[in-house]
C-alpha cells in the first residue's frame, strides 16, 4: 500500500476525556485502537482526515493487551486494505513509522527505526523505536516500509527521549481472531487469560477460567453537569453529542458551514465561539465599519489578524436553574449566527470564508 493512502486509514478518536487515534482493517470491518484510549466509554467519535466524525461503538476492549475494537455502521468499503505483517518481520535498524493525530492535531507520520523488535517491559513484548511518539498517538499504527501494520503505538516513557513504544502484532492477531464471534451490538472485554468475551456486566470473574477481570473494566465514565447542559444544547441543534466531543468539557462540530467551539476557559469560563470568516484584502473599512456599529449582543465580534470570530461568553457561576434555559438558547443562537454571518460577510463585504469552515455546507 503506498504511504500516501495511509491518511485515508488513520482516524482520529474523541470523546469527554481527550483524544487518540485509531486505524480501520477492511478485512474485519474493524478500527483498532488503544483499551486506554476509550476506557470508561461505550460510544466514542472517529474523524477521518476531512474531519468527517462517525459514532463507533466500542465493541471488545482487551486491558492485558491494551487494545480495544470499535464497530462503525458506515460504508468504508472504497478504504483500501491495510495489511498486518508477520510476527517477526522487524529488525533492529529498519525503518519504522508512526502514524496518528499528536496532541489531537492534524494527522502526521513520523519516521525511525527500530532500537529493539522484542523489548521486554512489565512481563510484556514490545516494539521500541526512536521515532516521536507524543500523546493522541496513542491507538494508531506502527508500520514498515511496505506499509504494513507492524505495531499499535502505545505509549511514551515520561521523561525519556526518542523512546516511543508499540503493541507488537501477534498481540493485535489474537484480539482480532476474536472478531468472526463478536456480537457487535454489545461491550464485551476478552479475557486476559483464556481470551474468551465476557459481556456479562456482574461477572467478576471469567466464567470460563476463573481469571478475576480488571476492576472497574465495567463501569462507564459519568458526565459532568456542565457537559450534560452544553450537550442539551448541541442536541437542540441538531447536533449529536457524541460526535461534537473534543475532550474534558470541551466541544467541536460544525453547524452549516461555520465551526462552532465550546469550552471551559481559565476553569471560569464557558466560552461558545466560531471562526467565521477572513477579512478582504482590501476594501477593509467598510466590513470593520459594520462590526463596530451594530449590535451583535448578547455575542461579541473579534478579530485575530485577519480572523473575525463571533463569541459569546458566561461565568460559570452565572448558569443556575434559573438562568440555564436562557443561557442555552444563546448558546443555540450563537451557532445559528454564525451559520448565517459568514455568509452574509461573504455576499456583502466580500470577505473569505474561513479555512475553519465546511465547504459547501
Amino acid at each position: 500500500m503506498e504511504q500516501n493512502n495511509l491518511y485515508r486509514l488513520v482516524f482520529k478518536v474523541t470523546h469527554t476525556g481527550g483524544s487518540g487515534s485509531c486505524f480501520y482493517l477492511k478485512q474485519y470491518d474493524l478500527f483498532v485502537t488503544n483499551y486506554h484510549v476509550v476506557e470508561g466509554f461505550r460510544t466514542v467519535a472517529v474523524h477521518d482526515n476531512d474531519r468527517n466524525p462517525y459514532e463507533a461503538r466500542v465493541v471488545v476492549v482487551n486491558p492485558e493487551s491494551d487494545l480495544a475494537l470499535l464497530a462503525v455502521d458506515g460504508d468504508f468499503s472504497a478504504l483500501p486494505e491495510l495489511e498486518i505483517a508477520a510476527d517477526d518481520s522487524l529488525e533492529i535498524g529498519r525503518k519504522i513509522y508512526v502514524a496518528g493525530y499528536p496532541y489531537g492535531m492534524p494527522f502526521t507520520v513520523t519516521e525511525g527505526s527500530v532500537s529493539a523488535p522484542r523489548q521486554l517491559l512489565n512481563g510484556k513484548y514490545y516494539i521500541q523505536t526512536d521515532a516521536a511518539v507524543n500523546p493522541g498517538n496513542s491507538g494508531g499504527p506502527m508500520l514498515d516500509e511496505a506499509g504494513r501494520v507492524v505495531g499499535v503505538t502505545v505509549s511514551k516513557i515520561t521523561q525519556a527521549d526518542n523512546m516511543g513504544f508499540g503493541i507488537r502484532v501477534e498481540t493485535l492477531r489474537k484480539l482480532l481472531e476474536s472478531a468472526a464471534e463478536l456480537d457487535r451490538t454489545l461491550f464485551q472485554v476478552q479475557c486476559g487469560s483464556c481470551d474468551s468475551l465476557i459481556a456479562e456486566e456482574e461477572e467478576e470473574f471469567c466464567p470460563s477460567c476463573g481469571d478475576k477481570l480488571p476492576e472497574g473494566v465495567f463501569d462507564e465514565r459519568e458526565q459532568s453537569p456542565l457537559g450534560a447542559f452544553v450537550e442539551s444544547a448541541i442536541r437542540q441543534m441538531g447536533i449529536n453529542p457524541v460526535l461534537a466531543r473534543d475532550g474534558y468539557d470541551a466541544w467541536l462540530f460544525h453547524k452549516g458551514s461555520s465551526e462552532i467551539r465550546i469550552f471551559v476557559y481559565d476553569g471560569n469560563y464557558l466560552f461558545a465561539t466560531s471562526p467565521i470568516n477572513l477579512l478582504p484584502k482590501k476594501e477593509v473599512e467598510p466590513v470593520l465599519d459594520y462590526m463596530l456599529s451594530e449590535d451583535f449582543g448578547p455575542y461579541k465580534l473579534g478579530i485575530e489578524g485577519r480572523q473575525i470570530y463571533i463569541a459569546y461568553r458566561i461565568h460559570l457561576s452565572d448558569i443556575t436553574d434559573e438562568s440555564e434555559d436562557e443561557i442555552r438558547q444563546h448558546i443555540v443562537g450563537l451557532a445559528l449566527r454564525a451559520d448565517e454571518m459568514d455568509n452574509m460577510l461573504v455576499e456583502r463585504f466580500g470577505c473569505e470564508f474561513s479555512e475553519y469552515s465546511k465547504a459547501g455546507a
